[in-house]
């Protein structure tokens, strides 16, 4: 498989969108089963190489592929992503399949039941492939785990495709499934989608059910897709969002495809803030968010730049939050496991166990502050624009921790610009993949929306992709 740089061909129809595949089964122009078996040919090459999937499915997924070839002969084929393959995350249960969670602590648990929104995507037709590899319960925003081992980025290997849902975003980003699975708790959809050059929503809080958690009342755990394009983006929303009383927080609002497929970009105003006050940004990052700042005026949109005036007191707050969230559902393990799980892991439970009540509590009060903050932003503008990650990819030997420091110029040498908004969890935060930096690796552009305007923010992405002649990698 190269990794250079290539401009996008459709070799096979599973290169087409989900929704032209899915006709093309319907009109009996393919077969499902050709196009999973090259979906599973592809997967198997991605692989041996960037160790992207952790169970690779492919009897069942063969035989749903048989299965939906029949319904076609029978005139029964009507789901909109009739016999479309997809992949999710090995954090995610599925009936049947090794689940890990990147960790040795579950042993080799196969749950009995899939979580909702792996059956929702069933429901409306698409066949679950194969699961991908995140680090030890999703921690990281590099995909690396002690049962696993390491995932590679696609455009270089030497360097991290990110995380925590690296490896569904290699998956998608190789041309193994339209889209994928993943769950977004700091960033871990968006941050992949930036480093390994694809599509990566974050819905807003509640429109697609969270499930997979012990507690329903969590709100910074998100599932969102991981997609080619953002038309892949919203098939995959069509699927999975809806309430459900699966789980208390769902939002009873039905998803708008009218909207979100329109693509509009005139009228529309964006805020720009290359470093949310605070950020160190790598220059190729800032000029090629500039450079898609630039085609929006070119289309008609208005952009203004605007100040911001968060610190780095944004991350330090949302860490104690995730260690917290680790401590409060991954807390027991270190009694049984500490020796087998990711150090890292360890010393976030044990700090997160640590954590005053009262001092978690008052991080409220910053969140307070930055929705004020947002909320007098949109009052005259549609959305908020900026990096996804200040960085491209780094190094695969790297970690976490080499991306927390403050600079002799007192900003901030972070990874990711995207936990700030997981603390405001009802904004909508897509990453768009608008070019190659001079090292060839891909950089993103994250678009904020207002509360629950997910298809708003699909609909904006949308117009600015059509606009954008991003390189893709050939499919292997």
């Amino acid at each position: 498989m190269t990794t250079k740089p290539a401009d996008a061909t459709i070799s096979h129809p599973l290169d087409l969108p989900a929704i032209q595949i899915a006709r093309g089964i319907r009109e009996g122009q393919f077969s499902s089963e050709s196009i999973v078996s090259e979906s599973i040919r592809r997967a198997r090459l991605v692989t041996a190489r960037l160790n992207a999937f952790t169970v690779i499915r492919e009897d069942q997924a063969l035989e749903a592929a048989r299965a939906a070839d029949r319904a076609v002969a029978r005139g029964e084929a009507a789901a909109p992503l009739h016999g479309v393959p997809f992949a999710a995350k090995d954090l995610t249960p599925t009936e049947g399949d090794l689940t890990t969670l990147g960790s040795w602590t579950r042993g080799d648990w196969v749950p009995g039941e899939t979580a909702l929104v792996v059956r929702r995507l069933q429901e409306a037709g698409g066949i679950l492939m194969g699961k991908t590899a995140t680090p030890e319960f999703a921690y990281a925003s590099f995909t690396h785990s002690p049962r696993w081992g390491v995932t590679h980025n696609p455009w270089n290997p030497e360097h991290t495709p990110g995380g925590s849902s690296g490896g569904s975003a290699v998956a998608v980003a190789t041309g193994v499934v339209p889209f994928a699975e993943g769950t977004d708790m700091g960033g871990s959809v968006r941050i992949p989608a930036a480093l390994s050059g694809a599509v990566g929503l974050k819905p807003s809080l509640g429109r697609i059910p969270m499930t997979i958690l012990p507690s329903v009342f969590d709100n910074i755990s998100h599932f969102g897709p991981l997609a080619r394009t953002v038309s892949d983006a919203v098939s995959f929303m069509e699927a999975a969002s809806g309430p459900s009383d699966e789980d208390i927080s769902s939002l009873p609002i039905a998803f708008a495809s009218d909207v979100a497929r329109k693509g509009s970009l005139k009228g529309k105003r964006f805020a720009l803030s290359v470093d949310l006050g605070y950020y160190q940004i790598e220059p190729d990052v800032e000029r090629l968010v500039r450079n898609a700042a630039e085609e929006l005026r070119r289309a008609g949109a208005v952009v203004d730049e605007v100040p911001m005036q968060w610190t780095r007191a944004v991350n330090d707050e949302w860490f104690d939050i995730w260690c917290v969230f680790m401590s409060g559902f991954f807390g027991d393990t270190i009694e049984t496991h500490r020796e087998r799980m990711d150090p890292a892991v360890v010393s976030m439970i044990e700090r997160g166990l640590k954590m005053n009540a009262t001092a978690y509590k008052r991080i409220e009060l910053l969140r307070t502050r930055m929705w004020q903050d947002m909320a007098a932003l949109f009052k005259t503008y549609d959305a908020l624009l900026c990096p996804t990650c200040a960085v491209t990819a780094p190094l695969a030997t790297e970690c976490d921790d080499d991306y927390v420091a403050t600079g002799s110029d007192g900003r901030f040498i972070g990874l990711d610009m995207t936990c700030p908004f997981n603390m405001l969890p009802q904004l909508p935060a897509l990453s768009l993949p608008v070019g190659l930096a001079a090292n060839g690796l891909p950089v993103g552009l994250q678009i904020v929306g207002r509360r629950f305007a997910d298809e708003s923010v699909l609909s904006m992405a949308a117009a600015l992709e059509a606009r954008l002649a991003v390189p893709r990698l050939p499919a292997p």
